[in-house]
């Protein structure tokens, strides 16, 4: 067995794969305060709930963009399964040529998603793809047709715009990100769940497009969507062909297999 573990801004998620199959995966939120131990509490209490025995676990992989978690996620591994994990380099160990300046500013997790994303929807055409994660920011990476890791845009998540607009205008309150009932909202609720919702479709549309027009081949790129809030907002767009909730953990997997190979 192979555990999987991303750690993101906002969640942990850690994915039990048995011989290549996704068996289980759990959502933990981030705290950076987090201890180890206390870490490694949790994550037995659910293996246990889950009927997976630790002993199992022969392979630990693991992607973070919280520097102060890093160790600590290492040494919960060390402690509780007595495995050193493969920690992921963007710019060394994944696989893919990583063209971005330097290669170590780019987030792990944006490599992973683009070692998953091409290696299922791009190697066998040799085309370009598109990598939309709706996380705490929302980022969107493009993959060369050769399987080189290009760059992206990052903006900022809808649920930092939502707080945002919160915080800074007085009279407006704090609303749940939802498609509203129309475009033309009657209520100030409506109204802003209506520029959340709507204003990233339209960005999502609108980068999208126009990093088709600067990739070789762009015409042709396939674009996947990721992440918390995709599915509510991938079928509104016209640029997203295909939602994939568990791409994090399924790039992982490939990069475990490429480094034990």
């Amino acid at each position: 067995m192979l555990l999987a573990i991303d750690v993101g801004n906002t969640n942990i998620v850690l994915g039990v794969f048995d011989v290549g199959r996704l068996a289980e995966s759990w959502r933990l939120a981030t705290f950076r305060e987090r201890t180890a131990d206390e870490i490694g509490i949790l994550v037995t209490h659910l293996f246990e709930r889950s009927r997976i025995d630790l002993g199992r676990v022969d392979g630990i992989i693991l992607s973070s963009v919280v520097p102060p978690l890093t160790r600590t996620m290492e040494e919960m591994a060390e402690r509780f399964f007595s495995r050193r994990p493969l920690t992921v380099d963007p710019g060394s160990n994944t696989g893919m040529p990583v063209l971005y300046t330097p290669p170590s500013d780019v987030g792990a997790d944006r490599v992973v998603n683009a070692v998953a994303a091409y290696e299922s929807f791009g190697r066998r055409e040799k085309i370009p793809v598109i990598v939309v994660d709706f996380g705490t920011a929302t980022t969107f990476d493009a993959i060369s047709g050769a399987g080189e890791y290009i760059g992206g845009v990052i903006c900022p998540g809808i649920g930092i715009s939502a707080d945002a607009l919160f915080q800074r205008a007085a009279r407006l309150p704090r609303v749940d990100v939802r498609k509203p009932p129309a475009v033309i909202g009657g209520t100030t609720v409506t109204s802003m769940q209506s520029g959340l919702f709507y204003g990233y479709v339209s960005m999502v549309d609108g980068i999208v497009a126009r990093m088709r027009a600067e990739l070789a081949g762009g015409d042709r790129a396939a674009c996947i969507a990721t992440g918390g809030m995709a599915d509510i907002l991938a079928s509104e767009t016209t640029a997203i062909e295909r939602v994939v909730p568990d791409l994090t953990l399924q790039g992982l997997r490939i990069i475990w297999e490429r480094n034990r190979g």
